[in-house]
């Protein structure tokens, strides 16, 4: 249990360093390719999409697991030393805390100096809305929300799956995530082929979901924000199903920041109306893009501290 902590501390603290690195081989780019070979074959009329979508996850989850488990006990094979460097290395792949601050800097940075265009272009790398038509408010409202969602599934879920299953349950859920992000659309192409990957998405976000409302909560205890307005919108969600996953962390962020986020969306030119979160006693502006990503440091650093207390508890 001690050298599964120190396995993910050591990850953490990598990903603080070096931050999430842009090579071709990232496990997370191979899945991708590995994903859009499957769609090709299955997405097809003369199959049942829904089904089609079903083998996909399966396939997909199935392969990412085994692979992990493979790698993990070659490196063994050749000494403990060589297992603990590559388990370390595949949590450090995993998590994105300093990757989504540094994306957020990014945006918020464009805006700032007045380049609408370029904090569009920025926001596209980590949404997976439409942004060529978004303005500057609505940039910075999508810029808080995805800081927001992205702390869950990019910080808080691969920790947990890394407490409760090491990496090999950690990469058979970012292999799901990835699913969603790729197929887990709601237009004609992917609508029922999509359907599987957005429900295992959802179920396996469920727990995290409810946990990351709750350290957005306590985080903004740390940075002086509305603890109370942030948990109370969190217990609004804790036993409500993962269709409102997403919405339960945004709401959280914006009942803790004291701002309104939701409204309509543009997803592949598909409107999509979501409810509006938080309240309007602060205007959104640029401020509350640093302050969620501070929240967002402040919750990984939580998760970490609440994973150690619960590790040692079964020790």
């Amino acid at each position: 249990m001690k050298s599964g902590f120190l396995i993910i501390f050591a990850a953490c603290v990598l990903d603080l360093f070096l931050g999430d690195p842009q090579v071709s081989w990232h496990p997370v780019r191979i899945i991708g390719r590995f994903i859009a070979r499957l769609e090709k074959i299955l997405n097809k009329g003369r199959l049942n999409r829904r089904w089609g979508g079903v083998i996909l996850v399966v396939l997909a989850a199935l392969a990412s697991g085994f692979t992990v488990v493979i790698v993990l006990k070659l490196s063994l094979m050749a000494g403990s030393w060589l297992f603990y460097a590559v388990s370390v290395l595949l949590v450090y792949f995993s998590v994105s805390i300093r990757a989504l601050s540094d994306e957020a800097e990014k945006i918020h940075r464009s805006l700032e100096e007045g380049d609408l265009v370029n904090a569009r272009n920025d926001l596209a790398m980590i949404v997976g809305r439409d942004t060529g038509g978004l303005d500057a408010p609505e940039v910075t409202r999508a810029a808080v929300e995805t800081v927001a969602e992205s702390t869950m599934d990019g910080i808080v879920a691969p920790l947990f799956y890394a407490f409760l299953g090491g990496p090999v349950l950690l990469w058979v859920y970012k292999t799901v995530n990835t699913l969603d992000s790729m197929v887990g659309y709601k237009n004609a192409r992917f609508k029922e082929f999509g359907w599987a990957a957005a429900r295992v998405d959802g179920w396996m976000n469920l727990i995290p979901s409810k946990i990351t409302s709750l350290l957005i909560s306590a985080a903004m205890l740390f940075c002086g924000r509305n603890f109370w307005g942030a948990a109370k919108r969190a217990c609004g969600y804790i036993f409500k199903g993962p269709a409102v996953n997403s919405q339960g962390v945004e709401d959280a962020m914006a009942g803790g920041l004291g701002v309104r986020l939701g409204g309509r969306s543009f997803y592949q030119g598909e409107p999509e109306d979501k409810p509006l979160l938080g309240e309007t006693s602060n205007p959104l502006n640029l401020s509350h893009i640093r302050q969620a990503a501070t929240v967002s440091y402040i919750a990984s650093a939580l998760m970490l501290a609440g994973g150690l207390v619960i590790l040692r508890g079964y020790c």
